[in-house]
């Protein structure tokens, strides 16, 4: 089972995404464990505070440091007295661009994750000076909380667990397993609206197939996506 704890000020937004399909299956069956933690539970005084004014002015409010941490060493020592670590991740436009490579080596590290959702205008510096092990961004766009790439995160992460998926090979060829885009796929019916699928695709023969499958991942992923084979290739250096 994978456990992943998600520390957040809106717990009840992941209700339907933790219940329905695939992810609800594994959830059901064991195969994923997700908390969810409302760090408001940690916040300060009468009325659970867990923001402030920034130091030196500016618009909007800082995450407080105190909550979080709270928040994140009250779910480790719970993992811990189950015999696991944990591992934890800031979800920030800040962090390193989250790739396919970083929800694999996710899904196969042995601790609990602990992903952490920023609201408002961030977190205080302490929270990634000595809490984070980790920094992950979906993208260069913000959104208004951590909430939403945490759902992205977790699919991203599930996926790639053993027993998620009912092809166990459905996850071999897709886009970004080796730094290129899919092929293009087709189904019934061979002709639609004049645009008919590539012949090739309808003469059983394998060794053509993945030699045009080859060819068409190359060619969208120099049109589309150039970036990732400059990624490959500074990997390889």
């Amino acid at each position: 089972m994978k456990h992943i704890d998600v520390l957040t000020l809106f717990p009840r937004l992941f209700g339907p995404f933790l219940a329905e399909g695939l992810i609800g299956r594994a959830v059901a069956e064991g195969l994923l464990d997700v908390a969810l933690v409302n760090y408001r539970e940690h916040g300060l005084g009468r009325h659970r505070q867990v923001d402030d004014e920034p130091y030196g002015g500016g618009a909007g409010m800082v995450l407080r440091p105190e909550p979080i941490f709270a928040a994140a060493r009250a779910r480790s020592a719970a993992h811990a007295a189950q015999g696991r670590g944990a591992w934890t991740v800031l979800l920030t436009p800040q962090g390193r661009p989250f790739r396919q490579a970083d929800a694999r080596a996710l899904a196969e590290r042995p601790e609990a994750l602990l992903l952490v959702c920023g609201r408002y205008e961030g977190f205080d510096e302490r929270i990634r000076q000595a809490l984070a092990d980790e920094e992950l961004s979906l993208g260069d766009f913000i959104c208004l909380g951590g909430e939403v790439p945490a759902m992205a995160l977790i699919e991203a992460v599930a996926r790639l667990l053993p027993g998620v998926l009912g092809n166990p090979e459905s996850g071999t060829e897709e886009s970004f397993t080796q730094d290129r885009l899919e092929y293009p796929q087709y189904t019934r019916p061979v002709e639609f609206e004049g645009l008919r699928v590539p012949d090739v695709l309808l003469s059983g023969h394998h060794a053509e197939i993945a030699r045009w499958r080859e060819a068409q991942s190359r060619q969208r992923t120099a049109e589309r996506r150039p970036d990732l084979t400059k990624h490959r290739e500074d990997g390889e250096r």
